[in-house]
């Protein structure tokens, strides 16, 4: 779930954690330097926490009811990673689940420099996933990836073409990531579905329904098999102050 700024929908974000029930949640855009989270109100519903933050832009976290065993901040071997990636070793009940928090470069404007860092940013990834991750293991990528893969995750596709997060530029980047051995488990459960994770706060987009899916659940094989449900929840978007956001859940049976 990007929550856009954890100090800033503190009270949204305890009602949805209470509401939903999940066992690990992957933040993006906290725009809180560490010592600054609210560690102890999350702590208090059971959560062990792991945070990459910086002032007020960016940075990403892993809470999980699970103990964490080893965690990554940052990837490795990228400067200027603006803490946009966190990975965790999650002690789940059925066997350890590699888990990575990623909220990818916005990349605007199109044709500077933020949108070269944003491709070789997701570049680097891929390449991090091949030099560490083992496509045989249970390993789970959930984030705001800023790019919708495909027309079906943009309410109007010749409108957005080639517009930021639709270019082609970038879902061939994304596309290249998913290709390590991902699977989309929105897709896998909700096929050919045209739904939204993120909706602008002007000109009533989210009641009219104009979004993007830009946040997404990648699975490894293994652990895709084992996905039951995946859904976007979008009472959090109806909220007061909410997020732009809205959170994308998934169940496994592990």
């Amino acid at each position: 779930w990007n929550v856009n700024s954890i100090l800033a929908r503190l009270p949204t974000a305890l009602k949805v954690f209470e509401e939903v029930n999940a066992d690990i949640w992957c933040l993006q855009e906290i725009k809180c330097e560490d010592p600054r989270f609210p560690r102890l109100e999350f702590e208090a519903m059971g959560f062990n926490i792991e945070t990459f933050g910086q002032k007020s832009y960016n940075g990403v976290a892993i809470l999980s009811k699970h103990r964490i065993e080893e965690f990554v901040r940052g990837v490795p071997g990228l400067e200027h990673d603006q803490s946009r990636y966190i990975e965790a070793v999650i002690a789940a009940p059925g066997g350890p689940v590699r888990v990575a928090s990623i909220y990818a470069p916005n990349g605007n404007p199109i044709g500077t420099d933020k949108f070269a860092f944003k491709l070789h940013w997701l570049q680097r990834l891929r390449r991090y996933f091949d030099e560490t991750f083992d496509i045989g293991e249970n390993v789970l990528l959930c984030g705001d990836l800023n790019i919708a893969p495909h027309e079906l995750d943009v309410w109007k596709p010749s409108l957005w073409k080639d517009k930021m997060h639709f270019t082609k530029p970038e879902r061939e980047a994304i596309q290249n990531v998913k290709k390590w051995g991902f699977v989309d488990v929105f897709r896998q459960i909700n096929d050919d579905a045209r739904e939204y994770s993120w909706w602008d706060y002007f000109h009533h987009s989210f009641e009219k329904d104009r979004g993007l899916r830009i946040d997404h659940i990648w699975a490894s094989p293994p652990l895709a098999d084992l996905c039951t449900d995946c859904w976007i929840d979008k009472e959090p978007r109806t909220l007061e102050k909410p997020s732009d956001h809205a959170p994308v859940i998934a169940e496994f049976a592990i």
